[in-house]
């Protein structure tokens, strides 16, 4: 069974990235090597978003933010599918890799090939079905024909935004995390370049941010083929047939993972609608340079969960239930430091950094966005706190608890705190649906993580 744990660790002394990993200090020290080049290749990423926005907001004004956050949820929809193969796949190969090698010996290929082959399915049907699909994301008279042209483009990045999701997740799990930040930042760098050539050199505007989008995830999967130079290295490629099997059981580990994912293209297709409801396209686009904010900044918290959680599994998958802990606490302590910079950084500076993406100065644009930032961004803590909480329970195999986490999170919380708190307050309870929101949802995961590592410790 491919979930089963390793038994044991044969060699007590056993080295990983420099580190003896039987003492406690050492769990700090991997830890944070761990997550600075998570937090290093998340950021890269994410800045490629905000420039991407910044350069959209130039070309194509507030209607072309306003199109950007519309057609947006389709890439959650990319990402999350990698995430629910990779994150879930990549548990499942750190787990089994020391003691049961033979079990995922060709589970990353067919991971992979079934990734891209759903991929370019679900490209051909987006084009053929672009004008109702845009029409149900909140397309109107004024960004319809824009939104089909974008998503017709960026339809066919999905593939590969899918499969560079599951090569990023594994070979980080292999040891190899280096890599992944290397070939995120060669990724953003490379792309902002080519983002810019088409739409100020050649002239494109929007179709040119679409046709940049195609070239991200090519160029990262490009860097991380030189995986196949590392020395310790456990993956190989095979030719294989995808088995629903080995699907089915990695999607049950990621399911969580790409629910996060999902969950924030649901409440931007929640929130452009209520906010198109109680206001207009200006309200949406204030929205949009808030949410690609927060890409930035939840890109930072994702980076640190994702440095725990090949630690977390690897030590639980060794039963030493005392790093497992230590790994979380040290989680914990950094994300909390990090979330306070950002929240300080985005309430000092909140007039200049709005400003940036209004380049065409609408003071609509500015008195939604003045507003909604700081009340918004009073949940980075909550946040912040979750995504480590749902990884580090998806790392120790506890899918259960963290696929209902992230349900209760995206989707039966948040949904109806939109429209409650839209009701009760306007714009200003829309904004404030995201916070409480992830207030609760800490709540209870911190008593689930309590309740779990305490049984833990006791076996």
């Amino acid at each position: 069974m491919l979930l089963k744990q390793a038994s044991n660790w044969e060699d007590g002394s056993k080295f990983c990235g420099g580190f003896n990993m039987d003492s406690p200090m050492s769990i700090t020290k991997e830890v944070r090597h761990y997550v600075i080049r998570n937090v290093v290749a998340t950021l890269g990423m994410s800045m490629y978003v905000i420039i991407d926005t910044l350069f959209i907001s130039i070309a194509a004004g507030a209607l072309g933010l306003t199109t950007l956050n519309l057609v947006l949820p389709l890439f959650n929809v990319f990402n999350g599918t990698g995430l629910l193969l990779g994150v879930g796949g990549a548990t499942i190969f750190s787990l089994n890799k020391v003691m049961h090698p033979e079990r995922i010996k060709s589970l990353f290929s067919q991971l992979m090939i079934f990734a891209f082959t759903f991929g370019l399915i679900l490209a051909i049907l987006l084009n053929i079905f672009a004008t109702p699909v845009v029409n149900f994301l909140g397309a109107d008279d004024a960004t319809r024909q824009m939104a089909i042209i974008y998503l017709r483009i960026i339809s066919w990045s999905g593939p590969l935004y899918m499969v560079n999701y599951i090569a990023i997740n594994f070979i980080r799990n292999d040891g190899n995390p280096t890599l992944t930040m290397e070939a995120t930042l060669t990724e953003t760098l490379a792309v902002i370049l080519i983002d810019w050539f088409f739409i100020f050199g050649m002239g494109l505007k929007l179709e040119g941010a679409a046709l940049a989008v195609l070239f991200s995830p090519a160029i990262s999967l490009m860097v991380l083929s030189f995986h196949r130079k590392f020395a310790g290295r456990q993956l190989q490629w095979h030719w294989v047939v995808p088995h629903l099997r080995n699907i089915w059981r990695s999607a049950r580990l990621g399911v969580a993972s790409a629910l996060n994912e999902l969950s924030t293209g649901v409440s931007i297709y929640f929130f452009n609608h209520v906010l198109l409801q109680l206001a207009n396209n200006y309200a949406v686009a204030a929205y949009g340079v808030i949410s690609n904010i927060a890409i930035v900044v939840l890109a930072i918290a994702n980076g640190v969960a994702l440095g725990v959680q090949p630690l977390a599994s690897r030590e639980f998958g060794k039963y030493k239930y005392k790093n497992v802990s230590m790994t979380l606490k040290n989680g914990i302590i950094i994300t909390l430091f990090l979330a306070t910079i950002s929240f300080i950084i985005l309430i000092t500076f909140k007039h200049p950094i709005i400003e940036v993406f209004n380049t065409s100065h609408s003071g609509q644009l500015l008195a939604y966005a003045s507003v909604g930032l700081p009340i918004y961004f009073t949940s980075v803590f909550f946040s912040a706190l979750n995504l480590l909480f749902i990884l580090f329970l998806t790392a120790i195999g506890s899918a259960r608890a963290s696929f209902s986490l992230s349900i209760l999170r995206g989707y039966i919380i948040l949904l109806p705190a939109i429209f409650i708190l839209a009701k009760v307050a306007g714009i200003n309870g829309v904004w404030a649906a995201v916070p409480f929101t992830e207030f609760v949802i800490t709540c209870i995961g911190g008593i689930i993580i309590y309740q779990r590592l305490k049984k833990l410790n006791k076996e």
